[in-house]
């Protein structure tokens, strides 16, 4: 079963997922797919940390996500958008290289028989980027977000903390 999450920054996305694998499972997996890039990024992750107690099994993994979900696990990916970038960071701003190498990564976490609870945010819904390379990134998260919601059982639109069903 995939769940895909979307919505904008502070849209309510990761208390949602995080609800929602506590109703699936006692025990579910956090996998964080971020680099620490500066200093307010690792307070953000310190403060997701701080949002999970005990029940959680916390993993970590930049890219390569399908090496950390196994057969009947209850997992939150947070989130796409990091994730990519690390993809779109490694292939020097290749925005169809970055592309590639996650729709292949995707199809491999199709294959688990788990049940994936995918976070992402919708980037082009904000302000137009006002690089080449920040362009490039949107419309790399916009097409990996229409892939992985096509390919979702479930998909849900996070507004102001709630949560709309698009499919």
């Amino acid at each position: 079963m995939i769940y895909y999450i979307t919505g904008g920054e502070r849209s309510g996305k990761s208390s949602y997922a995080q609800n929602l694998a506590l109703s699936l499972s006692i025990t579910p997996k956090y996998l964080a797919t971020s680099r620490v890039w500066d200093e307010d990024h690792q307070q953000r992750i310190q403060r997701h940390i701080e949002d999970r107690d005990e029940r959680w099994i916390s993993v970590e993994e930049e890219k390569f996500i399908s090496n950390v979900i196994f057969a009947n696990d209850v997992v939150v990916v947070d989130c796409v958008t990091l994730w990519l970038t690390n993809f779109y960071m490694d292939t020097k701003h290749d925005r169809d290289e970055s592309l590639k190498l996650a729709k292949e990564e995707f199809a491999k976490i199709l294959e688990i028989p788990a049940t994936i609870i995918i976070i992402s945010n919708e980037i082009g819904m904000g302000l137009h980027a006002d690089t080449h390379m920040g362009r490039k990134f949107t419309e790399l998260q916009g097409w990996m977000n229409q892939h992985i919601a096509k390919h979702a059982d479930k998909a849900t639109f996070m507004v102001s903390g709630l949560p709309i069903t698009l499919k």
